[in-house]
């Protein structure tokens, strides 16, 4: 498969989360997620000759997009570590971070990755392909109990414990190594296509299908605890009147971010000082969430769920 940096993955709002940074000339950001480079180039556009931009990507495919800028470094890690990378780079404060948490067309698209349950492939889903967990690592080492666990709290499937079950009775036969295996063992019929593609006719199960990836893309990225160690590294970074830009596509990774922007931690308790001042170290900037016109989604349909949310580091 021939990928370019156009092909990777189409921004998503772009120019409203580029905007949402209120860039300076001069600044230091971080795109926590670099991808295709889209929202990368846009932000070297709005820099001056001083400005500076560091870029995080776990996905060695995502090196093919690197920006040939010398205010560009690419930093080839999980967001997660940001903190540690900026120390490493002597970096004290940032201006600005952005981050799109969408998984990049490039990965659904890509049947040799397993993200997507078009393709009767290995069911693999790691963002970084050098280690850790599989997902068919997970679907026959897991528990049956782990296994409901992931799927009602990853993918908010009520039917969460019948299909655990019957994946535990399957696997007792024959490892579960790839999506046809995963589809047998759950009595799904799907209507094999050109080039190994899958179809699903049944509407409702295409959903289930993709909260059931969902919840497994998710537990082997252990994309909730990166998540919320980003946005915590991030509000330490920002400078006063620094913003933090970040597009979320599921209610998961929306709640975590909604809280941290409004009580500046996951759980959303805001402290209050002695007067009843909130003590939240950010404040929002767009009390409405901004989300992708009918053209852009139009466009692009990935889009279709996305939700951009914008905060201002507060005086310190």
């Amino acid at each position: 498969m021939i990928t370019t940096a156009e092909t990777y993955h189409v921004p998503v709002l772009l120019r409203e989360s580029i905007d949402g940074l209120n860039i300076l000339p001069s600044g230091i950001y971080v795109d926590a997620t670099f991808g295709g480079g889209g929202h990368s180039r846009e932000i070297l556009k709005h820099l001056g000759p001083n400005g500076r931009l560091y870029s995080f990507d776990q996905d060695a495919d995502a090196e093919k997009n690197i920006v040939d800028d010398d205010r560009f470094t690419f930093v080839r890690s999980n967001f997660r570590y940001i903190k540690n990378w900026m120390r490493y780079y002597e970096v004290d404060h940032i201006d600005g971070l952005l981050a799109d948490l969408g998984v990049s067309s490039h990965h659904f698209d890509d049947e040799t990755r397993g993200f997507s349950f078009r393709f009767d492939a290995p069911l693999d889903m790691r963002m970084n392909k050098r280690a850790g967990t599989t997902a068919a690592d997970v679907l026959n080492d897991y528990s049956e109990e782990q296994l409901a666990d992931v799927f009602y709290l990853y993918g908010e499937l009520k039917q969460a414990r019948r299909i655990a079950k019957s994946i535990a009775k399957a696997r007792a036969n024959k490892r579960i190594s790839t999506t046809g295996d995963l589809l047998m063992a759950l009595g799904i019929e799907a209507t094999a296509e050109d080039n190994s593609q899958l179809s699903i006719t049944n509407s409702q199960l295409k959903k289930d299908m993709a909260r059931l990836f969902q919840a497994l893309r998710i537990e082997v990225n252990h994309e909730m605890q990166a998540l919320k160690e980003m946005l915590y590294g991030a509000q330490q970074l920002l400078k006063p009147g620094g913003r933090l830009s970040v597009i979320t596509y599921h209610s998961l990774e929306d709640r975590i971010v909604k809280n941290m922007m409004r009580a500046g931690n996951a759980e959303g308790k805001v402290e209050q000082d002695f007067f009843g001042r909130s003590k939240a170290p950010l404040r929002t900037v767009n009390n409405k969430i901004i989300e992708p016109s009918a053209e852009e989604v139009q466009r692009n349909p990935r889009s279709r769920s996305a939700k951009l949310r914008i905060a201002e580091k507060t005086q310190e």
